[in-house]
């Protein structure tokens, strides 16, 4: 559906009309299309900088390097009107309060000097892993400057997102770098993301062409964000399964006749589907290396009012089936071995909704999940993370009243909903090689949402 405000914030009079009677100006989001670019940040603008000697700025300036970014020394090398596409800050060797106003030294200067949609990554250590109660606080501090900073320059359409970097994970910077650096995530935006050394390394890490020869599965592939998901695991070159219920195999035939997929209509909710599932990638493929678990519904009442079918029903596709298909590819042993496994949770799960009591239960539940599952398959580098989207264009979202579709768009740093390639964007960049750094974690993609914030 159409959002007008932000249609017309992009017209210059628009906006000065609506800027003074004091409502919204989004920014159209500057969205990466198609694959991988094998070097994402041609022509745009760098600057890097650090609390003392942090062990991420090699890899940082390397990766900017590879990536085809101009890296300025300061400011003070910018043009009169150059504005800065890329900020990166190394603050993986503060120790103290007293470091941490190496933060303040280098951004106040570089504030005015942000533009429109750019990319702010600021990469710390792991809390739990300070050498005292001191550094572990000066880490930690970094997720509530992250945060708030994103929230400055969030009307800019600009981001800003945090690593949290296990010392000697540095080799699995890039990927994460390229992506949070880039369109392709655009509306990622406030997130603390951990980077460890948990799962075992992929023999390649390929930065374009990152899916090709995988073979992935999505559930709900026929519309909305599936279809979008299987859409961009295909542009990287994976060899996509979509599934569906029997009652939708048109719109799925459709969707996977369009990226050369192979469409498998079945009831996630029938026990007999995901030994189905197992036994088709193995007879097919010899396996799969990415499961999507994006099926889900919504059954909304009150608690005092909901049947119990509703219940029920929610239950069992959010939850209940992810863990048997799950359950029965892992007891077929056909998960590939690097593989990755992601499941949509939801804001929802985060922040909780009057009538959601079914919904937000399964979606927090998902968030408990992977953070379990991601250790359990590291030795055989397979990941397991979530995505949990906000506010994002869709049918449902459209057939919202109009108050409460207007305050789920402008409820977030950004004031504007996201579309279903924002979430397929971050599945992707979770099914890549590079992402081998990144497991058991949970993160939105909803343009820093007030709603659980």
């Amino acid at each position: 559906m159409t959002d007008r405000l932000l249609n017309l914030a992009q017209q210059p009079a628009a906006r000065k009309i609506l800027q003074n009677i004091g409502l919204p100006t989004p920014v159209a989001l500057k969205r990466a299309k198609g694959a991988y670019a094998d070097k994402p940040l041609a022509g745009e603008k760098a600057i890097t900088g650090a609390a003392g000697k942090g062990y991420a700025s090699a890899t940082v300036g390397k990766t900017l390097q590879a990536a085809g970014a101009e890296t300025v020394g300061s400011v003070d090398a910018l043009g009169e009107e150059d504005k800065l596409d890329a900020v990166v800050f190394d603050a993986t060797a503060v120790t103290s309060a007293t470091d941490l106003r190496a933060l303040y030294d280098f951004f106040n200067p570089l504030m005015g000097r942000i533009g429109k949609n750019a990319r702010v990554v600021v990469i710390t250590g792991l809390p739990e892993k300070g050498k005292d109660s001191a550094q572990s606080a000066a880490f930690r501090a970094l997720e509530g400057f992250t945060k708030s900073l994103a929230k400055e320059i969030g009307k800019r359409g600009a981001t800003a997102n945090l690593f949290y970097l296990e010392k000697g994970a540095e080799d699995r910077l890039a990927m994460p770098l390229r992506f949070f650096l880039s369109g392709h995530s655009a509306y990622v935006d406030g997130q603390p993301v951990r980077i460890t050394k948990t799962a075992k390394a992929p023999a390649e890490t390929p930065l374009t062409g990152t899916l090709n020869g995988k073979v992935a599965l999505v559930t709900g592939a026929a519309r909305g964000i599936g279809a979008a998901t299987a859409k961009r695991l295909a542009a990287e070159g994976a060899q996509v399964i979509g599934l569906d219920i029997p009652a939708d195999e048109q719109a799925l035939n459709e969707t996977m006749a369009s990226i050369n997929g192979i469409g498998f209509p079945a009831d996630v909710t029938d026990d007999a589907t995901p030994k189905k599932i197992a036994d088709f990638v193995l007879d097919q493929f010899g396996g799969v290396d990415i499961v999507v678990h994006n099926a889900g519904v919504t059954r909304d009442k009150t608690l005092a009012k909901m049947p119990e079918h509703h219940w029920d029903m929610v239950l069992g596709i959010n939850l209940d089936a992810i863990l048997k298909i799950d359950a029965a590819l892992q007891a077929a042993d056909a998960v590939r071995e690097g593989g990755r496994i992601v499941c949509l949770s939801s804001i929802g799960g985060i922040a909780g909704n009057v009538g959601q009591t079914n919904y937000g239960a399964t979606k927090s539940a998902l968030i408990g999940y992977v953070a379990a599952e991601g250790p359990k398959h590291a030795a055989k580098g397979i990941t397991v993370n979530a995505v949990a989207p906000g506010f994002i264009e869709t049918r449902m979202t459209a057939e919202m009243p109009f108050t409460i579709r207007e305050a789920g768009r402008r409820m977030n740093s950004m004031s504007q909903g996201g579309l279903p390639e924002d979430v397929a964007e971050l599945i992707c960049f979770l099914a890549t090689p590079g992402a081998y750094g990144v497991t058991g974690n949970t993160v939105r993609v909803c343009g820093q949402s007030l709603v659980g914030a």
